[in-house]
């Protein structure tokens, strides 16, 4: 009888144990530093959101800062109306008003307008160029014309 051959194999090759650490490890690691920057880029996204959600509170309460001040600036201004001594006085500034007795001055210059007080009328001026041409006569007419023509109905079939 033949002698089996026998063949030496060679035992598994082993990385020693530090080295298959390390290895496990850079697995590990990478694993790990993934997840961490997802969970960054998350948080940093909705840090981002906070943040501008407080800067848009910020505004809005600064603007209803602003208009409650506003409201108590006119409240205390319709308050003020109330006051007979305080309209006189506005008729007396803005209108040249005097009271009976007085005798009233009013300054002009070469062209004949009050210098300084006084309000000054200047709706003109705010008007659209096309409406400042027309006259009150002219709308009126207008209007008539309109009216006269009645706009004719419309019949569908």
């Amino acid at each position: 009888m033949t002698e089996p051959l026998v063949v030496e194999t060679a035992p598994p090759r082993r990385l020693p144990p530090l080295r298959r650490l390390g290895a496990q490890m850079t697995g590990r690691a990478l694993v790990v530093v993934v997840v961490v920057v997802m969970l960054a880029l998350s948080y940093a996204s909705s840090l981002r959101i906070y943040l501008d959600q407080q800067h848009e509170l910020a505004v809005a309460e600064q603007e209803v800062r602003e208009r409650s001040a506003q409201i108590n600036d006119l409240e205390d201004q319709l308050a003020r109306w109330d006051d007979p001594a305080y309209v006189k006085a506005q008729a007396r500034d803005r209108l040249g008003w005097v009271m009976p007795g007085e005798i009233g001055y009013r300054v002009v210059d070469e062209e004949g307008k009050p210098i300084g007080g006084g309000v000054v009328i200047d709706a003109e001026q705010q008007l659209p160029a096309d409406e400042q041409e027309s006259v009150w006569s002219d709308r009126l007419w207008g209007s008539i014309r309109a009216a006269d023509a009645p706009a004719r109905k419309v019949t569908t079939r």
